[in-house]
């Protein structure tokens, strides 16, 4: 399942706007309580204290704000790769025979990542017939070993 960044970067900006809101009414409130029971006046200490916990608020809303303007911009290019079952193999398909078909499905079904001994399981063929297999699609650049153990993973290229 594809995330939607766009929609998250815009709840995030939604919320940052109604932080900003309780920001401005949380000071207002604060700024009529300071004024009425203050005796110092304008040198009362609980004015710079209301002036850094805003600016402290504030900066940390405009945080928030920038995040989310910057995943509704730009968060589906940078985060939403392209999956295995997204990638069009049509015209690598047409020209694989029917085993190496069969394995190439098996790899895509396990998106894109299974051990070589799993494809063996699956499909019932040799293990030397897997590994002349797979050593055609690599050939192809369809997919990638990478040695587990005793064992390769076989990884669909992107």
């Amino acid at each position: 399942m594809r995330m939607n960044y766009r929609i998250v970067g815009i709840i995030i900006v939604i919320i940052s706007l109604l932080i900003g809101f309780i920001i401005y009414s949380f000071n207002t409130a604060l700024t009529d309580i300071v004024a009425e029971s203050c005796s110092h006046g304008p040198t009362c200490p609980m004015w710079g204290t209301i002036d850094f916990q805003t600016m402290l608020s504030l900066g940390i809303m405009i945080i928030i704000l920038i995040v989310g303007i910057v995943l509704a911009i730009f968060g589906d290019k940078w985060f939403n790769k392209v999956s295995v079952k997204e990638r069009d193999f049509s015209k690598e398909i047409k020209e694989m025979n029917s085993e190496e078909k069969a394995i190439f499905d098996k790899i895509v079904e396990a998106n894109g990542s299974i051990y070589q001994s799993d494809l063996v399981t699956k499909t019932g063929l040799t293990k030397v017939k897997v590994t002349r297999i797979l050593d055609k699609l690599e050939g192809k650049a369809l997919i990638e070993r990478k040695r587990r153990g005793m064992t390769n993973v076989i990884l669909i290229k992107n």
